[in-house]
């Protein structure tokens, strides 16, 4: 169990447990334009679907998830929030929700599945969730076009080695980046993450930052902890 400030994530059926990933997307996702409807796709635990709940008056948050042991643990995250009357999850995959596409949404968020070559763990379950061909970016992107709003945002959270990359997919699709952060554990380590915000129109000037997690282990920076200090207990 992961207890945050205004609510809780049981985890216990979820081969993706809460990480640093989801919550930095959950705390970085733009919502300046007041997004009245909000859709997660690859849930997990919930956990970004309940953050933009916390932070927005969004009417309508739904959220996907095609493993079923998951799948219900959204769902009894979802009951135990304040905000349950705002949340649905399908159990589905992207493939099927989008076939007959009911709604647009002003606001997309993923932390989809990634993969790297040499990753393999013992849980199956837990690799499956990892991989990358669960949920190929080309899908994704293709997704989001189709259900984004005229001036919805669709924004990810990405391994910083596929962000050239995804822009460039993404561009196919005329979506455009606004903002970008890219993520450093500490100052003298790589860019890990890049956290990407794209909406429908070209902006003139993307907004280019980075962000460093910990000054030392588990000390952290002013920056991480004014992004973060809404959930997490202990900020």
């Amino acid at each position: 169990m992961f207890t945050f400030k205004q609510f809780t994530i049981n985890q216990d059926r979820c081969a993706m447990k809460v990480g640093t990933d989801g919550v930095l997307l959950g705390s970085w996702a733009p919502i300046h334009h007041n997004p009245f409807s909000v859709l997660d796709i690859g849930a997990g635990t919930g956990i970004i679907a309940l953050m933009i709940a916390q932070r927005t008056q969004a009417e309508q948050i739904d959220a996907l998830e095609i493993d079923e042991e998951a799948y219900e643990q959204t769902v009894e995250n979802f009951e135990n929030s304040p905000w349950g009357d705002r949340l649905f999850c399908f159990h589905a995959g992207l493939d099927e929700f989008i076939e007959e596409p009911e709604d647009e949404y002003d606001l997309i968020v993923s932390n989809p599945p990634f993969y790297s070559e040499d990753y393999k763990t013992e849980s199956e379950q837990r690799d499956l969730a990892r991989f990358q061909d669960a949920m190929p970016f080309e899908e994704l992107i293709e997704a989001a076009d189709l259900l984004l709003s005229e001036n919805g945002i669709f924004a990810v959270i990405l391994p910083f080695k596929e962000e050239e990359k995804f822009i460039a997919l993404a561009k196919e699709a005329e979506l455009y980046p606004i903002k970008i952060t890219r993520v450093k554990g500490t100052l003298k380590s790589e860019i890990k993450r890049s956290l990407l915000a794209f909406s429908r129109y070209e902006s003139t000037e993307i907004k280019i930052d980075e962000l460093i997690i910990e000054v030392d282990r588990h000390v952290y920076t002013p920056e991480y902890i004014e992004l973060t200090k809404d959930f997490y207990l202990k900020m």
